[in-house]
């Protein structure tokens, strides 16, 4: 950076925004954080896009640094696998990991964005001023035009370090599309988002099973739930928009309670305002987006979903862009040249965010179409096996993304093997305690081991 006394501005409170503005501030700089939303400690926000966040070794290690781990684990409630519910019968749990010490855990968006932003502000040298929005940027200048949306007054920002933090739609990126050599693909999934409510019962008490992620997979669409601390339960919608079951279908109360009642009977008998909701929230895209470059000019760099949007499936976007702000932090300290330390912030970066961004998708395919399929989780149940038969060895794509701090693009490559290697194992068995386990480390040893061996360096950072 310029020097430590320089005067630095994030674009975005979000999650990525408000950490961002911490790791900053820890290195001695004075932070101005422009922020388009009014301030949620104070306002109300409104219901219905929140999407419950999964907290995982990434975002956790993240926090770790700036010694806010320990607070937000005491706001979190670890889940340590699915519950599948299928249209009839009994319900199927899923473990995550090889056992209960590998959960990711369920956290309130809101909260933890509320308790980031104090934290930054506590450090005297951040200051988030809301209501602001940017209108006009010159990336490569360092040049920011800001409207003031409270007060109706425009002011010009010059010479500025400037952190583009504000999301999917981001501004600070929209202005970057004008710098030569940028480009940019933004692919809306064909499905939207509607947020329901399953209340605490009496008590206080949780209607389900507490420390799990609830799927109703059934086939082109699902519905989930993650828990929340007073006892309630967030779930979330997932519908295409057009189509014979979509958004589209469910224009009337009727005809939204008869879907319910026949695709997801037992949670339908939990939401009481199911109907009200439903027709009164709104209904949200999901969005990925990748970008190239990530910065202009030394003087401008995208960070978190500003530069990688991904869908939530893997719920790994919070935690790819507290990641984000961990490796920024890194290079910062190594690296004295800012133009030289955005550079390889996007070499770094851009490779494993475009791997997760994939990844999500593909989760979405599996958590809707095969969660409930006999198939899948033989496999899954074969994956189980030869995590406890070959610790070390033999490592999952889930577990590496969730429970590790190895790249994603890394993981992505580990998944592609080790899921053949289950596939494989799994083709004639009926139970998964009868795999060949002469045979799976025959394959392990000469299929996973030389893609490990090969990358050792990326396997080294464990969560």
């Amino acid at each position: 950076m310029p020097s430590n006394e320089s005067k630095l501005t994030v674009v975005g409170a979000g999650l990525v925004g408000s950490l961002l503005s911490l790791y900053l501030a820890r290195r001695g700089h004075t932070v101005e954080v422009l922020e388009r939303r009014a301030d949620m400690r104070r306002e109300t926000v409104d219901a219905g896009r929140s999407i419950n966040l999964a907290i995982s070794t990434r975002g956790l290690h993240a926090l770790r640094q700036v010694g806010l781990e320990e607070e937000a684990l005491k706001h979190a409630i670890p889940m340590r696998g699915r519950v599948i519910h299928p249209v009839k019968g009994d319900l199927a749990f899923q473990p995550y990991g090889k056992d209960d010490s590998q959960h990711i855990n369920s956290i309130s968006r809101g909260w933890l964005n509320q308790f980031l932003m104090t934290q930054a502000e506590k450090t005297g040298r951040v200051s988030i001023r809301f209501r602001q929005r940017v209108t006009q940027a010159d990336p490569a200048a360092g040049r920011l035009t800001v409207l003031d949306e409270a007060t109706g007054e425009t002011r010009e920002l010059r010479d500025a370090v400037v952190f583009g933090t504000d999301g999917s739609g981001s501004a600070v990126r929209q202005a970057m599309q004008s710098q030569p050599g940028f480009q940019a693909n933004s692919e809306t999934l064909g499905h939207g988002y509607k947020e329901l409510t399953i209340p605490a019962g009496a008590g206080g008490r949780f209607q389900m099973e507490k420390h799990a992620l609830h799927i109703w997979p059934r086939g082109t669409y699902m519905l989930i739930a993650l828990p929340n601390e007073d006892g309630s339960f967030t779930c979330t919608l997932f519908l295409p928009w057009e189509g014979p079951v979509s958004f589209a279908s469910l224009q009337t109360p009727a005809a939204l309670e008869a879907f319910f009642q026949e695709q997801f009977p037992d949670a339908k008998a939990l939401i009481p305002g199911l109907v009200e909701e439903f027709f009164s929230r709104p209904t949200g895209h999901m969005v990925t987006v990748k970008c190239a470059p990530w910065q202009a000019g030394g003087r401008t760099l995208l960070l978190g979903d500003a530069a990688h949007a991904i869908v939530p499936f893997y719920g790994q976007g919070m935690n790819c862009g507290f990641e984000d702000c961990v490796v920024l932090d890194a290079l910062l300290s190594k690296q004295p040249d800012q133009a030289a330390a955005f550079s390889e912030f996007e070499r770094l970066r851009k490779t494993n965010a475009d791997a997760i961004a994939d990844m999500a998708v593909e989760n979405f395919i599996e958590m809707r179409d095969s969660t409930a399929d006999p198939r899948f989780l033989l496999e899954k149940g074969v994956e189980k096996v030869l995590l406890n038969a070959f610790p070390g060895e033999f490592v999952s794509r889930y577990t590496l993304v969730s429970f590790s701090r190895v790249p994603y693009r890394l993981a992505y490559g580990v998944g592609s093997i080790a899921g053949g290697i289950v596939a494989e194992l799994a083709k004639d068995l009926k139970r998964p305690e009868d795999v060949n386990l002469d045979l799976a480390a025959k394959l392990i040893r000469g299929r996973l081991t030389p893609f490990m061996e090969e990358h050792a360096d990326g396997f080294r950072l464990e969560g």
